[in-house]
């Protein structure tokens, strides 16, 4: 599949899934970006336009558990850590915007991770 195809659906898909958000904007938004070598997610409050929470492969609480982040598991790690802040921040229900990414793979490791820790979406 060429590249400006595949860019183009998940654009749609992203679209799709930014309208169902939108209606509610009462909860906080759990947003996901992956690519081919990190996972990065942020818990946003939409009403005050600010990111309350944020975790990524890059951020130096993952780096000490571990070294790469291209897989389900470090994806896992990742929401583990960011449904640890937001417990602490007091966060206990969000929307989960996976940005037009498919849920599999590295982006369903990550909200079952958020999961894990209580985090209800």
């Amino acid at each position: 599949m060429k590249t400006a195809l595949r860019e183009q659906l998940r654009k749609n898909r992203k679209n799709r899934v930014k309208r169902r958000v939108q209606r509610n904007k009462d909860k906080f938004r759990l947003t996901v970006f992956r690519s081919a070598k990190h996972i990065y997610a942020q818990i946003v409050n939409d009403k005050e336009g600010k990111t309350l929470v944020s975790e990524s492969t890059m951020s130096p609480a993952f780096r000490q558990q571990m070294k790469g982040g291209g897989n389900a598991k470090a994806a896992t790690l990742v929401g583990n850590l960011l449904g640890e802040k937001a417990i602490q921040q007091g966060i206990k229900e969000v929307y989960y915007d996976r940005n037009g990414f498919i849920y599999a793979g590295r982006v369903k490791a990550l909200a079952d991770g958020v999961r894990g820790k209580g985090v209800k979406f």
